[in-house]
């Protein structure tokens, strides 16, 4: 049974792209992601996350998808992750499908159910979907694509400078977001301009 796992990362950031990784294993033996250290991303650091992502690479396929800040800006994020899951469900052609969820516990049935329509109308046939909070955790395949995930925008994250980790909360993303305002320059193409972020820094700067 051909396994995919897939899972998200950079969702709540107001820097830099949503990256949504997927994992296919091809046998269906998640111990063997187990045995490298298959996990949440969340719980790693960036040091042990690159040496198992190497690890992994021989167990199975991977497929990553970039969600740009310009396309995360013109567009509707939820919208635009579904269709990643939808791609990667289409280019790999599992038997089942596990995802960390998206959404709501409550709002899994209906995200299934237009997934499944969705996988339907591409020719993607009839596979096993399945999705649950904390997926990433509690299936080595979905920690699998969490890793590729995380790595993937941290290398990206990386590539700005010193910019932080890229969440609203982060002091130095915000100090960085801060000086954009208050020397009155544009924000650069690596910032989604959309985020309530930036009006609460804008109110910031005006009582500096």
């Amino acid at each position: 049974m051909r396994v995919l796992g897939m899972d998200e990362a950079g969702r709540g950031c107001v820097l830099g792209p949503l990256v949504v990784g997927g994992f296919l294993l091809p046998a269906g033996d998640e111990a063997r992601l187990s045995a490298v250290g298959a996990t949440d991303s969340k719980k790693l650091s960036a040091r042990r996350r690159v040496s198992i992502r190497e690890a992994l690479r021989p167990l199975g396929e991977v497929a990553v998808h970039h969600i740009s800040p310009q396309q995360i800006d013109a567009g509707n994020i939820n919208q635009l992750e579904f269709d990643a899951f939808l791609a990667l469900i289409l280019q790999f052609r599992p038997d089942r499908v596990m995802i960390d969820a998206p959404c709501h516990p409550s709002g899994i049935p209906a995200f299934l159910r237009r997934l499944q329509g969705a996988v339907e109308a591409g020719g993607g046939g009839r596979p096993l979907l399945q999705a649950e909070p904390k997926a990433d955790l509690n299936h080595p395949v979905v920690g699998a694509a969490s890793i590729f995930a995380k790595v993937a925008r941290d290398a990206e994250i990386e590539a700005l400078g010193p910019v932080g980790s890229g969440y609203p909360s982060d002091p130095v993303t915000r100090a960085w977001l801060l000086g954009f305002i208050t020397r009155e320059q544009p924000f650069p193409p690596s910032v989604r301009t959309r985020w309530a972020t930036l009006d609460n820094l804008r109110q910031q700067a005006l009582f500096r």
